[in-house]
């Protein structure tokens, strides 16, 4: 007979200084698959997973998928609902040789913190101790005590800008299918430093202080009894106790191996640090330096409103400097503002209108610019990623416009996506390939989304619930010392935790 394992998730990340929190409608419009529809995925890790249980001749039991893009934490009654379906489902699907999970890492719930821990110890408590449940993550997960107890093995995807989610799945699929079988007897060991960076220092491709630090841990996997490294830097924009980047190995049977390699990682990254912080400069002053750079586009990184890291997308810092300069070349911003997407539906095409963009989403980190222009395109938001962790799914800006101001051309959409490279501003046929300055708001993507297609790109310092400048965050639930705020801790060692399940 065939073995089952159980596989589905809750995926998001959060953000714990976004004003706005996400809720069930988030995941509805997004991605909320139950059941049989679940084994119709063919990308991203859950694709991925599907195809190697495949292959190794497992019975998938399809559960829950369910995915939504970045944003403020899951209300309690939104994760509730959620985890209550997974749970049942899994109830149903009992007996299982093993669970599969395709989590991030980073999310949180009003009241209850850690989403992934709390779901895998409730998973736990359905299956029991004998069954295996195996978990892959974002490599800038949250890794917790909890996950850590309630999980035979946890894999992180091994790059970013992110493009090995199939392949990650592929491996925690394969993984789980070789506890199932008994082939390996998984001893897991996370060692963090006190350490938080910014996604813009977080590139796994080299040159970069991360990039050496994947590179070491995962030349790890090569020694013998080795089964698993990752490297992990922590979402910096949650808010949660004990928060920190570090290492993540497991081994066939073999704690003090374990342990040894984890702490190796985490060091690393601490003795690093200083070369993961994140500097940026005004949006005027971005500006000015880069008219002086030859050609174009040049982009104005405003990674302090990045919908991929939770931001409501709705800053009109970098904007509103643009306008300020009066330039004569072409430039691209783009705002989510429902408010101006529908009077500019409700003027029409070719209308002028004089409209107050932006702010009005999460206004605690700015005001409104009052903007008039001339309404060149509409359309219904619906766009095709051609990349990325969504690579081939659509992406739903909801009723959108293009207003003209100027040679500042700007993107007003009711719901904010994720970006990748420059869908969006392509599916309102806006130009990127002759613009001067392009508003991007992500902090990485960029990197492969415009590689090869921009002159210069400058990171800006502005307010906001994603920004980049980690010292301008004032966490409430994370205690110190840790860096960027204290430059050194006195004494340092990795904090370690380690699990054991299976049985000699």
């Amino acid at each position: 007979m065939k073995p089952r394992v159980a596989l589905g998730n809750i995926f998001t990340e959060s953000n714990h200084l976004a004003g706005v929190n996400t809720t069930l409608a988030d995941f509805e419009r997004t991605e909320l698959r139950r059941g049989p529809e679940v084994l119709d995925i063919r990308d991203g890790v859950v694709g991925g997973a599907l195809g190697a249980l495949e292959a190794r001749g497992v019975e998938t039991v399809p559960l829950l998928v369910a995915s939504a893009y970045p944003g403020g934490i899951l209300t309690e009654p939104c994760y509730l609902a959620l985890k209550d379906e997974f749970i049942e489902r899994l109830k149903a699907a009992l007996p299982v040789g093993g669970v599969l999970a395709p989590l991030h890492g980073a999310a949180g719930v009003e009241r209850i913190g850690d989403l992934e821990g709390d779901l895998l110890q409730a998973v736990r408590k359905v299956v029991g101790t004998d069954v295996p449940v195996v978990a892959t993550l974002d490599c800038h997960a949250h890794v917790t005590r909890q996950m850590v107890e309630n999980s035979d093995a946890l894999l992180a995807w091994e790059t970013y800008p992110h493009r090995d989610t199939f392949t990650t799945g592929e491996r925690g699929a394969n993984l789980l299918a070789d506890i199932v079988d008994g082939k390996v007897r998984p001893v897991m060991a996370m060692a963090k430093a006190p350490v938080l960076v910014s996604g813009f220092k977080g590139n796994t491709d080299p040159p970069g202080a991360f990039a050496e630090i994947m590179t070491f841990a995962k030349s790890l996997e090569s020694r013998g009894g080795v089964l698993s490294t990752s490297a992990l830097l922590v979402h910096p924009h949650l808010d949660l106790p004990d928060m920190g980047g570090g290492g993540l190995v497991i081994t066939d049977g073999e704690p003090e191996t374990a342990a040894r390699l984890a702490n190796e990682i985490a060091s690393m990254l601490w003795e690093r640090r200083s070369d993961l912080e994140t500097t940026g400069c005004k949006p005027g002053d971005a500006i000015e330096r880069g008219r002086r750079v030859e050609g174009g586009p040049v982009l104005l990184l405003e990674l302090s409103d990045c919908v991929g890291g939770g931001a409501a997308g709705d800053s009109v810092f970098a904007l509103k400097a643009l306008l300020d300069a009066r330039l004569d070349e072409s430039s691209l911003a783009m705002v989510v503002d429902p408010e101006a997407a529908a009077m500019c539906h409700q003027a029409g095409a070719g209308a002028a209108v004089t409209l107050r963009l932006g702010h009005k989403v999460d206004p605690r980190w700015g005001s409104p610019v009052e903007v008039p222009g001339v309404v060149e395109k509409l359309t219904d938001g619906r766009f095709i990623y051609t990349g990325g962790i969504w690579e081939g799914q659509f992406g739903e800006m909801g009723p959108s416009a293009k207003l003209r101001a100027g040679s500042v051309e700007i993107l007003i959409s009711t719901h904010p996506t994720y970006d990748w490279a420059d869908e969006q501003y392509a599916s309102m046929s806006m130009d990127t390939r002759d613009a001067k300055f392009i508003v991007v708001k992500n902090p990485m993507n960029y990197r492969i989304g415009y590689g090869g297609r921009f002159s210069e790109a400058i990171v800006l310092d502005t307010p906001g619930p994603t920004t980049a400048i980690l010292q301008n965050i004032h966490y409430q639930r994370l205690a110190g010392p840790y860096f960027p705020k204290d430059r050194g801790v006195a004494g340092f060692q990795p904090a370690l935790c380690m699990h054991a399940t299976r049985k000699p």
